[in-house]
């Protein structure tokens, strides 16, 4: 039974309230004198606070996901297989992947999570269960990837997808992800409204050395965070999955810590997130009990720090071309004031939207009511890339039925929304027209 699964947590609960029984059952016989009932009563208390304590610890993690699997609780991720997908990454799903950056999992949660789609792919979607390995940092991160129907339909097999990133919250895992904000079920249903484009969504937790909270950081000497999300995690997506390579087509999305890492990684990186949500997340990275040292000490140390903190880069750094959206409240978020400040302070040419809640803490409550719009911000950012081979010739006349011919560029999906280019696409043909 995997570490997250339902079986083991019932089962460990089940034995909890038999020891529970059982000591009282058995109370009576061991309140005699005597070594015999002195050490039936020692070993009736430890097994029965030992199976409490195990039921909770299950119970937590499987609502937090500190470690996904046994080999991540025993500290096996070093052994891990570490192989490069082969033919040039033409996968068209994971189920025809062997040993490539994206590999197949077992449902770390999946099973459990109410709402997903059923039905044929092409029709509904699809939301599949991988772990990403990461070629350069060695990390092996968890996570659920949703493919849109479009993904499948026929018309649409030479189209490249955008992308999403979105990021949980630490503690917290990929099931929160798809069980508490339901984020592949609200895309489905925005796809299906034509309020959203059709986008490939991967979803991952944003510690890749748990328990520590490595924050999208690379930590000198340690885990290498920010080169999983900005190297490892893309050139994985891309070796295994048709979406987009150009900057235009990937976001990143993410909530409270999460949130944080989104931010962080589109505006160091621009060249390879050109969009970032972040729902109730910070500005700045600091040390704390969870993350220990991430910058190293020092001068170089106040030097990584510092940049790390947003509002310091848009007072003396060029502001880079991207566009986020940031969400708060004004009463119970305490990131409140420094929201305020970040959109005061974003300048040209990045540009910032938000959503200001006037009341709401900082809980998945909150951040559901936020979700949905911010989806649909973040889909009108990215463009809907290129095709992904040339058009094949259409036969001669009297040769055979002509096949028909796959959307283009920015055509409007047959059924689904139009795909509207972002931003980043827009300012690029503007350039192009200015020169013309």
């Amino acid at each position: 039974m995997g570490l997250t699964s339902q079986s083991l947590e019932i089962t460990v609960i089940v034995l909890a309230l038999a020891c529970v029984a059982a000591t009282v059952w058995l109370w009576p016989r061991l309140s005699r004198s005597g070594v015999r009932p002195v050490l039936g009563r020692l070993g009736a208390i430890v097994a029965t606070q030992l199976s409490i304590v195990c039921a909770l610890a299950l119970a937590v993690n499987s609502s937090f996901e500190f470690y996904g699997s046994w080999d991540e609780l025993l500290g096996n991720n070093e052994q891990a297989p570490v192989s490069v997908s082969q033919n040039g990454g033409k996968y068209a799903s994971i189920g025809n992947i062997k040993g490539g950056l994206v590999q197949p999992a077992g449902p770390q949660g999946l099973d459990r999570v109410t709402g997903l789609p059923k039905g044929p792919a092409d029709k509904v979607g699809k939301v599949e269960s991988v772990r990403i390995i990461g070629r350069r940092t060695r990390a092996i991160n968890p996570g659920f990837v949703y493919l849109p129907p479009q993904y499948f339909q026929q018309q649409f097999r030479r189209q490249r997808f955008p992308v999403m990133v979105v990021i949980s919250g630490y503690p917290g895992g990929i099931m929160n992800l798809a069980q508490h904000l339901q984020v592949p079920q609200n895309a489905g249903r925005l796809i299906a409204q034509g309020k959203m484009q059709p986008t490939v969504i991967v979803m991952v937790r944003p510690t890749i050395a748990p328990p520590r909270d490595t924050e999208c950081v690379d930590v000198p000497g340690g885990p290498q965070a920010e080169t999983f999300f900005t190297k490892d995690l893309p050139d994985a997506m891309k070796s295994a999955y048709r979406v987009g390579h150009d900057p235009s087509a990937w976001g990143a999305f993410g909530y409270s810590s999460g949130g944080t890492c989104s931010l962080q990684l589109a505006m160091r990186n621009p060249n390879v997130y050109t969009s970032a949500v972040s729902l109730s997340g910070d500005y700045a990275i600091k040390d704390d009990l969870t993350t220990g040292s991430l910058f190293g000490t020092g001068i170089a140390g106040a030097k990584r720090e510092r940049e790390h903190d947003l509002l310091w880069r848009l007072k003396h750094l060029p502001a880079p071309q991207i566009s986020a959206l940031v969400a708060s409240s004004r009463k119970g978020e305490p990131d409140y004031g420094d929201t305020m400040k970040f959109l005061q302070a974003a300048k040209p040419p990045m540009t910032v939207d938000s959503i200001i809640l006037p009341r709401g803490s900082h809980q998945f409550a909150t951040w559901r009511r936020e979700v949905v719009p911010a989806l649909e911000w973040q889909s009108q950012q990215l463009t809907f890339p290129q095709d992904t081979e040339a058009a094949k010739p259409r036969p001669r006349p009297g040769t055979g039925p002509s096949p028909a011919p796959g959307p283009g560029k920015g055509t409007a999906p047959s059924n689904g929304p139009a795909a509207t280019p972002g931003p980043a696409e827009r300012k690029r043909v503007e350039a192009e027209q200015s020169r013309g």
